[in-house]
């Protein structure tokens, strides 16, 4: 009997805690979202299982921001170890760039480089929301940062500037980050109607010319380049970037191009979704900052959107007719790679019954914002890194 009593004294039922059974239920509803509404699936299902492990008494699965200590004999939790290795260490954000350079297509961006300016235009959120979290709600600066940069609408660069400056609010900042990316379909129309005309959406813009194969080559070199001599601290991420574009546009690494889009960005996506899930447990998720992290997140992902448009609405005022920009594609901006400029072609030809259709035209900004919000990340790191 006093065996029997033992083994449930020391079961995970014995220390279950309201807290833990909440996190259950944000976990299941993560799933949920991902499952059956589609919402950014590769990444929240593994985050909304990592937060249900992370929650089961004894289990040892969970991920804590502090350093792990101990002798020998002191267990591990399993995810822990891939935090400390991973994520502490800034590793595995940065190779999640690297794939997502081989997946991504600069060309748009380079037949039409005014279209830089508007991705740097739509990360107006990342800084508007920064300084309402320092003013208004009262968040450190480092802390303030690290929620600002979910307007740059880019997962891996919001995970890499919170495991630096606020570690303790990595897995909210996380599912604020991905869960307002998946729900750019829903964000992102209304505030494109209220800013932009009819006539303004019906701006039709031609495709662009051939680039040459040195142009795309030398692209990727030298962002490399310069982003990392003005701003070194965004080396990581937009270095790994361009590196793994330079894969694609190469030619001659096939091999290399589609490990790095394909299985490594793969893996490595699992264990960053289930790590990040796995430090969200009741004990540090469930408080008021979740709630102010997840309103200043809808706020600069809104204001993120905002200001691509205006930008682009700004540089319609000096240019000549048949060189205007149609102002819905810097909405596109905001990064969300490739949903965004999907977001705005349909959009666009909905509201031109089929006439017009800037997908590659969107895709400019879209490809822009991605390393915006890395420069952004930089900037952050440069002044606020102790």
């Amino acid at each position: 009997m006093e065996a029997i009593t033992g083994l449930i004294q020391n079961s995970g039922f014995s220390g279950l805690t309201w807290q833990n059974l909440v996190m259950f239920a944000i976990g299941g509803i993560l799933i949920y979202l991902a499952i059956r509404k589609g919402f950014e699936p590769l990444l929240l299902i593994p985050i909304g299982f990592g937060a249900i492990l992370a929650n089961l008494p004894h289990a040892m699965m969970s991920a804590s921001v502090a350093v792990a200590g101990g002798g020998e004999h002191v267990g591990h939790p399993l995810l822990q170890l891939v935090y400390d290795a991973g994520i502490r260490t800034e590793f595995l954000p940065p190779v999640i760039f690297l794939g997502i350079g081989a997946l991504t297509d600069f060309r748009p961006l380079l037949g039409r480089p005014i279209t830089f300016l508007l991705g740097a235009a739509a990360q107006l959120g990342i800084f508007v929301a920064a300084l309402g979290a320092f003013y208004v709600f009262g968040f450190s600066i480092t802390e303030s940062a690290a929620i600002g940069i979910i307007g740059g609408a880019d997962g891996p660069t919001s995970i890499f500037l919170a495991a630096t400056l606020a570690p303790h609010l990595l897995g909210a900042i996380a599912v604020a980050a991905y869960s307002y990316m998946s729900l750019v379909p829903i964000i992102q129309p209304p505030v494109i109607r209220l800013l932009t005309t009819s006539r303004e959406r019906a701006i039709d813009m031609p495709q662009v010319k051939e680039l040459s194969k040195t142009a795309v080559v030398l692209f990727p070199i030298v962002v490399a380049v310069l982003s990392a001599l003005a701003i070194p601290a965004s080396a990581p991420l937009v270095c790994m970037l361009m590196f793994g574009n330079l894969l694609r546009e190469s030619g001659v690494t096939d091999r290399l191009f589609k490990a790095a889009g394909g299985p490594l960005i793969n893996i490595v996506t699992i264990f960053l979704g289930i790590t990040v899930g796995a430090t969200m447990t009741g004990e540090t998720f469930l408080h008021t900052q979740t709630l102010f992290i997840l309103a200043l997140g809808a706020v600069a992902f809104a204001l993120s959107t905002f200001g691509g448009v205006l930008f682009a609405k700004i540089l319609n005022l000096f240019l000549r007719e048949g060189r205007k920009i149609n102002p819905c594609i810097g909405a596109a901006g905001v990064s969300a790679v490739p949903m965004a400029a999907r977001v705005v072609q349909n959009f666009v030809s909905q509201e031109t019954d089929g006439r017009v259709n800037p997908l590659m035209a969107a895709m400019g900004p879209n490809v822009a914002g991605v390393i915006g919000s890395a420069v952004a990340a930089g900037v952050f790191l440069a002044l606020l890194k102790g």
